[in-house]
């Protein structure tokens, strides 16, 4: 009798597991296709914006740093650039605001934060799994290039720290200075929502050679 049992349990099992097994696949594929869906989507996006930068008359910051032209008020969601880390292979467009509807398909500049050219500290932000993940190569002295409507503004990180959410300690600057900060989550490879920040510090420099 204990072995029927085994066995009744067993053909009951087999036929569970197979369909669980079947529905793993399902959702994989259907996780895969979401991601590719959304890569897709941002590609096109990102291309469509760097055509709408690119076809705008460009200012030349042919004067020094400190008196270049400042870039006037723009509206949330409204497109501030591109940022450019030409070692890391990183390029992507800037849209003023930070809300999901902006990072899902661009990096966006900190409401509330210098816009590039202005004095202080520029913050721009963006997803450790999509447009900042090569941040987690970046090193000191590496060149960032951030291209706007009033020109083109060259930075060169000086640090990299990891902080809480909270810490709005990253976003101060001293009095005159001029300095972008890049923001994206933390760890790179965490699953679900990461505990911590990776900040990139930099600091403005003459403008250099074209990349």
């Amino acid at each position: 009798m204990t072995a029927v049992v085994r066995l009744h349990k067993f053909d009951v099992a087999g036929p569970l597991l197979k369909w669980a097994g079947r529905l793993l696949v399902l959702a994989g594929i259907s996780i895969l296709t979401y991601c590719a869906y959304v890569l897709v989507e941002t590609w096109q996006w990102q291309k469509q914006e760097a055509r709408l930068l690119s076809g705008q008359p460009e200012i030349a910051p042919t004067r020094l740093p400190a008196e270049a032209p400042v870039p006037v008020a723009v509206p949330e969601g409204g497109l501030i650039g591109r940022v450019e880390i030409p070692r890391l292979d990183l390029s992507t467009i800037v849209l003023e605001g930070s809300q999901q509807s902006v990072l899902r398909h661009a990096a966006g500049h900190l409401i509330g934060t210098p816009l590039p050219g202005q004095t202080g500290n520029t913050a721009i932000a963006a997803h450790r799994d999509t447009l900042f993940r090569p941040l987690r190569r970046i090193r000191n002295g590496d060149l960032i290039r951030v291209t706007t409507l009033a020109g083109e503004f060259d930075y060169r990180v000086e640090s990299t720290r990891i902080v809480n959410p909270e810490d709005v300690s990253v976003l101060a600057s001293s009095k005159g200075e001029e300095v972008l900060t890049l923001v994206t989550c933390y760890p790179f490879y965490y699953v679900g929502p990461a505990p911590k920040r990776f900040i990139v510090r930099a600091e403005r420099i003459p403008r250099t050679a074209p990349f």
